[in-house]
């Protein structure tokens, strides 16, 4: 597995800081972050290092007013892909998203301003997303006479049920605001995305790395089992993360009253 720090990334920027909180940033601006075929590619490089790096939480931002525009349609209308070409194209996207989501770090997206189309197909792969005032959500694939190819119809009806999903796409609606939080699309709206996710990130940085292994990979494998295959799976992941040495310090801590109170701020 390459170091995080060899891998050629003209599209993205990462830096990890001495806490373990890594920042990916999308950086093309000019495009609105849209995402062409090459920063697919690094997408999928970068989080297949991120988890074996030692990384505690990761937050996903973007350069300029948007985080992302989706499919780079400029690319994508001068490629003239067979279907085959776009069908290998789309498995490259599910690739990079499925690494995300079930790559057993926590990674925490801080929006704004348009994320739409693939890129709502890339924040609905992450754990956390943290919306601003700017932000809006939007399927415009069908305006546009396509589909969506990244992931959405398997994400974003999880997120907020068919039903809306097939209005986004049929009707072009937008979400935004109180409204977008409401159903699914973010779990936090703040005045500053970006300040938020970071202390998301830090407050998830100190749970211990076997625990947010199995919350950011197993959850999601176990709904897309039977429910008698997922309880038989949550069993066995709970006997191993429950008996881990990490948690036992911690367990001592609270038999002796001296460990983090978990109420209301």
């Amino acid at each position: 597995m390459p170091d995080i720090a060899d891998l050629a990334l003209n599209n993205l920027l990462c830096h990890v800081d001495q806490d373990g909180i890594a920042t990916v940033t999308l950086n093309r601006p000019a495009k609105r972050n849209a995402l062409n075929a090459e920063t697919i590619e690094e997408l999928v490089a970068l989080f297949s290092a991120l988890p074996s790096s030692g990384v505690r939480a990761v937050v996903l931002r973007a350069e300029g007013p948007h985080f992302c525009a989706g499919l780079d349609l400029v690319e994508h209308g001068q490629s003239e892909r067979s279907p085959a070409e776009f069908m290998r194209l789309c498995l490259r996207w599910h690739e990079a998203f499925t690494k995300i989501e079930y790559g057993g770090v926590p990674v925490i997206a801080a929006l704004k301003g348009a994320v739409v189309g693939g890129g709502l197909e890339l924040a609905s792969s992450v754990h956390i997303r943290v919306m601003d005032e700017t932000t809006y959500f939007g399927l415009p694939e069908g305006q546009r006479g396509l589909f969506t190819g990244g992931g959405a119809t398997i994400r974003v009806p999880a997120l907020i049920g068919r039903a809306r999903m097939v209005d986004m796409m049929l009707t072009g609606r937008l979400y935004s605001g109180d409204e977008a939080v409401s159903v699914g699309l973010a779990q936090y709206r703040v005045p500053d995305s970006e300040a938020k996710a970071y202390e998301l990130a830090r407050a998830c940085a100190q749970n211990t790395p076997l625990s947010n292994f199995a919350i950011c990979s197993a959850i999601s494998h176990m709904q897309n089992m039977s429910g008698l295959d997922a309880a038989y799976a949550e069993a066995m992941v709970a006997g191993i993360v429950n008996t881990q040495d990490a948690a036992k310090g911690r367990l001592d801590a609270f038999a002796k009253g001296t460990g983090v109170k978990i109420k209301p701020a």
